[in-house]
């Protein structure tokens, strides 16, 4: 780029979480961003061309699968510098499993704006796929992000067995491939029964959701074709057979900072348990998982 080309006002980068796969499960703002562009980068290994067809007509839209960190930077410093803004977009949220930092860092050394517009997780998307909630009250208040290593290592302290053990729920990427020794570890800390539900391409139209036993992953896995884009939810808090516990939060027995309880005398006792309107139905039977494509 020559001294002419660039501008006093180098173009805003905005990094765009683009949600799992469908092009409706993308923010207004980061719909807007991707539409205003003049280039949009995108990972088109995990992302289908409909998610950025609502580029300008005149934009420049690129996949960046096939592109080093130093090449797709080039092209973003290249546009932004002529005072054009860019849209660099992720599958799922940009903060989680993606090369984030490494491009802020650089934008940030050639004095480049940029902002992240955060987007859908693939997890969520699962468990909404599946209509069930990744916390269940008394049973299980969190939820952990994780992944088996592979091309990058996973510290020592984050082993899925040590992870299991605080009994949340687990939503693991990046792992299909290891199918069989992610059965192990969590075989190490968990009953054999724990549902798990797999989801693949949540969003595509070849979407798979598969619900399976702890004890029949790697079978599942084998059996569905399962692959790198799956991620699985291990749910601890959805043991079959186990009393559900509603939430207090719109029980007419229970006060709070905006509703007085109906009648103060009958409040709720802390392990109060009322029957739920409606459980989430995982099929948990070994030999007979659910899929719908």
């Amino acid at each position: 780029m020559t001294d002419a080309q660039r501008s006093d006002r180098p173009g805003l980068v905005s990094f765009v979480g683009a949600g799992p796969g469908d092009p409706e499960l993308i923010t207004v703002k980061g719909r807007k961003a991707i539409a205003e562009a003049a280039l949009v980068l995108y990972t088109g290994s995990l992302l289908p061309p409909e998610v950025v067809a609502c580029a300008a007509p005149g934009a420049i839209v690129r996949d960046s699968a096939p592109l080093t960190l130093a090449q797709c930077h080039a092209l973003l410093r290249e546009t932004a510098l002529a005072g054009k803004p860019v849209a660099r977009v992720h599958t799922g949220d940009p903060s989680l499993y993606g090369c984030l930092q490494e491009q802020i860092r650089l934008l940030d050394a050639d004095g480049i704006p940029w902002r992240v517009i955060p987007g859908v997780t693939a997890a969520c998307a699962v468990a909404a796929a599946a209509g069930l909630s990744l916390t269940m009250p008394e049973a299980c208040q969190s939820l952990i992000i994780t992944r088996m290593a592979g091309a990058t290592p996973v510290p020592s302290g984050e082993r899925l067995r040590d992870l299991a053990v605080h009994g949340a729920t687990l939503a693991v990427y990046l792992s299909a491939a290891r199918a069989e020794e992610m059965q192990h570890e969590l075989l190490q800390s968990l009953p054999a029964d724990t549902v798990i539900l797999c989801g693949q391409r949540i969003g595509w139209p070849d979407e798979k959701l598969v619900s399976t036993r702890l004890d029949a992953l790697a079978q599942c896995v084998r059996q569905h074709n399962l692959d790198r884009q799956t991620v699985f939810l291990i749910l601890p808090g959805q043991r079959s057979g186990a009393t559900p516990v509603s939430s207090r939060l719109y029980d007419a027995r229970f006060s709070h900072g905006f509703r007085t309880a109906q009648s103060p005398a009958l409040q709720m006792s802390p392990r109060e348990k009322q029957p739920t309107e409606a459980a989430p139905k995982l099929h948990q039977n070994t030999g007979d998982s659910h899929e719908q494509t």
